[in-house]
């Protein structure tokens, strides 16, 4: 066995959780000494090593993924460069009458570039990540047709992260073809762009416009930006630890026998499944955040107090909002901006209206952009159900809006008023809740017994102690669990309100400081669910 392979074994599934010992007190503090103490000029390839060590120790040999998406990256943003360069030179000594012509022919080889790098790179993903699913599905067809042929079922391994890094190349090479951005002429700019290890197993999506320069102009670490940080890293931890760690055990009771429970518990289930996916993946993101924010490097955020939504389409605009950028800036308006979709909308608008004709053509966009979403979470029938799910509940609120408005101003209803805005609220969280069951269950036939459980056999028959320890939970649990959603509860309500908690906490003294900082440290190292008893629960982003 090699050093990697050893490291990988022992400390790899640790290093994917930001909140493990290893990382919170190893991995990152030898980071932050080693690159306070370096010189300015060397900061940046100390947070480009630190970065390639981190993916080595939780990938191992998979890490030449990482490499070779690198070096294709800069390869494919120098070929579009050297052909927009030569298309201006050629263009400046062209006549006017045939530089239409001449532009054309360049604009043809930059869109072949492109679509040769989107291939090799999306197809790279769909190989390691759905050669299995497409073997699987393609060998049930030859048995429902009574065909002896079947295809083995590849098994490939792909690195943590890949779906992540993948958009992220995507985005840059598009970025260079539209000329929004300059071809980096540096391949360790592009490196750790593509590599920051706080980023890199769960995101955000980010664009090299964002975040290249903040990395490669590395700064001094700040004490605002240490502090800041700090609070941050111990915000998500309490919302991983006390609430996402908590519930898991429970979670998987449920949804590993999902016969066993009446539709009441298994609506409980996925009611909490909600809630930890959402504990879970901010608070995530809440250490990258803190993290990136130690080193002074400002990320987009991925969420923005989701459960505050009205609809269903206000909620994905505030969820993993990284990725619904992308999804929106390279499928979505690539494929409303085309020529026949523009035809499409010019000629549905003047027979269906203003408000329903660019539905046609946005609707077939949002249906590709919600299928891609569905399978870009897994290789599963349920998360293209998923994705399909979101499709028709986001199209159809489109599509009742104007029906909605007449009716509300029929009956004399204000939809400002504070109780239908928390009536929105509600049944939004309880849309989401039904498409996160078909997401958690373990296939699509499954999550469609366990909805059809709920509905016909919604009862809490047998909720007592016993079935409480059955699922590894008590109630004492649920008191820590309300107790610290009450708090992510109050933060979001000042957020959404413009209050930003962290500069209310710096104006005051620095006992009452400290009493605060102190307090958070000892409700989670108190009510964390850590020790003897709980398995360490890894990233649920990392998964996808």
């Amino acid at each position: 066995m090699d050093l990697a392979s050893l490291l990988l074994a022992e400390s790899g599934s640790e290093m994917t959780s930001f909140f493990s010992l290893t990382f919170l007190f190893v991995f990152l503090p030898v980071c932050l000494i080693v690159y306070a103490a370096v010189p300015k000029a060397a900061k940046k390839y100390i947070l480009l090593l630190a970065s390639f060590v981190f993916f080595w120790l939780v990938s191992g040999v998979l890490i030449i993924y990482l490499i070779l998406t690198v070096i294709s990256v800069f390869l494919f943003g120098k070929w579009l460069d050297n052909i927009q360069t030569k298309m201006r030179s050629e263009l400046a000594k062209t006549e006017k009458e045939k530089r239409k012509a001449l532009k054309q022919q360049y604009v043809k080889k930059q869109r072949a570039v492109l679509l040769f790098a989107v291939i090799l790179h999306i197809g790279l993903l769909l190989a390691l990540k759905y050669s299995g699913f497409f073997a699987e599905n393609f060998n049930s067809l030859l048995w429902i047709l009574n065909t002896p042929l079947k295809i083995p079922v590849p098994k490939l391994m792909m690195p943590i992260g890949i779906s992540f890094f993948t958009l992220q190349a995507v985005s840059y090479i598009t970025d260079v073809y539209h000329g929004l951005i300059k071809a980096d002429r540096s391949i360790l700019r592009i490196a750790l762009f593509m590599s920051f290890f706080p980023q890199i197993v769960e995101g955000p999506i980010c664009r090299y416009s964002q975040t290249a320069d903040q990395l490669w102009n590395a700064e001094q670490i700040k004490y605002k930006n240490l502090t800041y940080g700090l609070q941050r890293i111990l915000y998500g931890m309490m919302k991983k630890i006390v609430i996402a760690d908590r519930l898991d055990p429970m979670i998987k009771a449920i949804f590993d026998e999902p016969n066993t429970y009446h539709g009441g518990i298994i609506f409980l289930g996925a009611v909490f499944y909600t809630v930890q996916l959402y504990m879970d993946f901010s608070g995530s993101m809440d250490a990258v955040m803190g993290i990136a924010e130690i080193f002074g490097v400002k990320m987009p955020e991925n969420f923005q107090r989701p459960f505050f939504s009205k609809s269903v389409s206000e909620f994905w605009k505030r969820w993993h909002i990284t990725l619904g950028t992308w999804f929106k800036d390279y499928i979505f308006y690539p494929v409303t901006s085309t020529k026949k979709m523009k035809n499409l909308t010019s000629s549905a608008r003047k027979k269906l209206g203003n408000h329903y004709g660019p539905l046609v053509a946005g609707g077939i966009a949002l249906f590709c952009v919600w299928l891609c979403n569905g399978l870009w979470h897994g290789s599963d029938w349920n998360y293209i159900f998923f994705g399909l799910y979101h499709f028709v509940m986001i199209l159809a609120g489109n599509m009742i809006a104007p029906l909605s408005g007449k009716f509300f101003k029929k009956v004399g209803l204000d939809p400002n008023k504070t109780v239908y805005r928390v009536f929105q609220m509600i049944r939004t969280a309880l849309f989401v809740v039904v498409g996160e069951l078909f997401f958690r269950a373990k296939g699509l036939d499954v999550g469609f017994g366990l909805f059809g459980r709920i509905v016909t056999d919604y009862s809490f028959d047998g909720l007592n102690n016993e079935l409480l320890k059955k699922l590894t939970i008590d109630v004492q649990d649920f008191i820590i669990i309300g107790i610290t959603l009450l708090i992510v509860f109050a933060v979001s309500l000042l957020n959404e309100k413009g209050v930003c908690i962290r500069d209310v906490i710096a104006k005051k003294n620095i006992a009452l400081r400290w009493c605060i900082f102190y307090a958070l440290i000892m409700f989670i190292v108190i009510f964390g669910a850590y020790g003897f008893g709980y398995i360490p629960v890894d990233p649920m982003y990392a998964n996808f």
